[in-house]
């Protein structure tokens, strides 16, 4: 069964605070209410917290328009990453976040390591598009070419 919850804050896929949502009971009881991060829905809570909703808005413009220079930035960047490779043509090892995080790095950008979207680690010579998540509307692909270490 569902329940109608008011979110305080803001929680990843379900929405930002003032939002109200239909989650299941278990997930409202166990997870939302002890953290504090949801309500049960009340008239006088809606009012305390549309304030803040509205506030929340607006830096949730502004981190947009910042992703979304971003997401500029990342896709003129050409990552090259070289690795060691056998006589059979074969990688050893794998290419992965903390890689391709160093060479964002050298690059000049700051990103956080949880915001690139790698389901697995690259285990071939080749190029290859890496999503980026930067904001929840805008995502960055960088291009990163792996090449074998000469």
């Amino acid at each position: 069964m569902a329940t109608e919850v008011l979110l305080m804050d803001q929680v990843e896929g379900l929405g930002i605070e003032g939002d109200i949502v239909k989650v299941a009971d278990g997930y409202a009881r166990n997870f939302l209410f002890p953290r504090g991060i949801a309500t049960e829905v009340t008239e006088g809570k809606k009012r305390q917290i549309e304030k803040k909703r509205a506030e929340r808005l607006v830096q949730l413009e502004k981190e947009k328009g910042a992703a979304e220079e971003l997401a500029k930035k990342i896709a003129g960047i050409e990552c090259t990453i070289s690795a060691k490779v056998g006589e059979t043509g074969k990688m050893f090892g794998s290419i992965g976040i903390p890689q391709i995080l160093e060479k964002l790095t050298e690059a000049g950008l700051e990103i956080d390591r949880h915001k690139i979207v790698l389901a697995t680690p690259l285990h071939e010579l080749g190029v290859f598009d890496v999503e980026i998540k930067l904001h929840p509307e805008v995502s960055g692909t960088l291009k990163v070419w792996i090449v074998e270490d000469k």
